[in-house]
């Protein structure tokens, strides 16, 4: 696991391009484009409005806009999530609400 690289704390409003390796922790506002080598998580009281592109994300706060993970994505109980999203593993916990679609890739056994 790599060490968080950044965090954007509360109070803060980020508008852009974010990319690079690293952990990048939101606890305040980020609007753009992301993509990460590791994983972005959204702290309760966090906004992402942006389109991810990420190993893994962790929403406990709000997020709108499309994700693809390369590993899994965790939506909490306390997280809103409006949005499609592709990853090989997703987790909704009871409580969260979320909008959109999920799309992941699974190759079913041969004669099913």
């Amino acid at each position: 696991m790599a060490a968080t690289s950044g965090i954007i704390g509360r109070g803060t409003v980020v508008r852009g391009n974010l990319s690079g390796s690293g952990d990048v922790v939101v606890e305040g506002r980020l609007e753009g484009t992301v993509a990460l080598e590791d994983r972005l998580t959204v702290e309760s009281g966090g906004k992402v409005v942006a389109d991810v592109q990420l190993e893994n994300l962790i929403v406990h706060g709000e997020m709108g806009g499309d994700v693809v993970a390369a590993e899994r994505v965790v939506i909490s109980s306390t997280a809103k999530v409006v949005g499609d999203i592709k990853a090989p593993r997703v987790v909704i916990e009871d409580g969260a609400r979320f909008s959109g679609s999920i799309e992941m890739d699974v190759k079913l056994p041969e004669g099913i």
